[in-house]
């Protein structure tokens, strides 16, 4: 009976090292992979590490130049959103980031116009951190043809990224957007240089 225990714990072991090999090498249903130079990061998924379920996503980085970021993400059609406001939330956990670490989004009209972008590129993650919810907003403008968004590593560092939630919100939010909007007089200034 010892001998068929310890031989039951053998293959119990044997098996879950296999599984969690197996999960970590797949990219989640729904995403793939992107970025400057994405085969120098392993993503996937891992079962050991996550805010609740069962599951989460990683980025690990492999040996990439400095400049150089790898993203999970996934691209949406924006026809349901034209006109809203969205809000894209979930929760990140760090480990020896030394470059830096941020969910994004961003919204594409024509021709892969950006109408709208944030990358946490202002409250980056980096070095070593717990868990935490972290959110962007975005407007959805009316000839948007795109929503794309996930979480970018770049340089060298690992994270884990669970929850995420794509919401819209009361226009009342205020917007994460990077991008500014271009605000030109309606009329001619100063043509003859004569105003100081």
């Amino acid at each position: 009976m010892k001998k068929l225990i310890g031989a039951l714990a053998v293959i119990t072991i044997i098996l879950t090292t296999f599984i969690i090999a197996k999960i970590g090498d797949q990219i989640p249903k729904g995403w793939f992979s992107a970025g400057s130079n994405p085969s120098e990061y392993e993503m996937g998924i891992d079962n050991t590490n996550f805010v609740d379920g069962h599951f989460c996503a990683y980025i690990k980085s492999k040996a990439p130049k400095e400049n150089e970021f790898g993203t999970l993400m996934q691209t949406i059609s924006a026809e349901n959103y034209l006109g809203k406001r969205l809000q894209i939330s979930g929760y990140i956990k760090s480990e020896n980031v030394n470059g830096w670490s941020g969910m994004w989004m961003r919204i594409d009209g024509e021709n892969n116009q950006q109408l709208g972008f944030d990358n946490m590129r202002d409250r980056t993650i980096k070095g070593t951190t717990d868990w935490k919810k972290y959110e962007i907003v975005l407007d959805i403008p009316i000839n948007s043809k795109t929503i794309n968004y996930g979480v970018l590593l770049g340089s060298n560092g690992k994270v884990w990224f669970d929850n995420f939630r794509l919401d819209e919100v009361d226009k009342n939010v205020q917007v994460t957007n990077l991008i500014k909007e271009n605000k030109f007089p309606s009329q001619p200034v100063n043509l003859n240089f004569e105003e100081k």
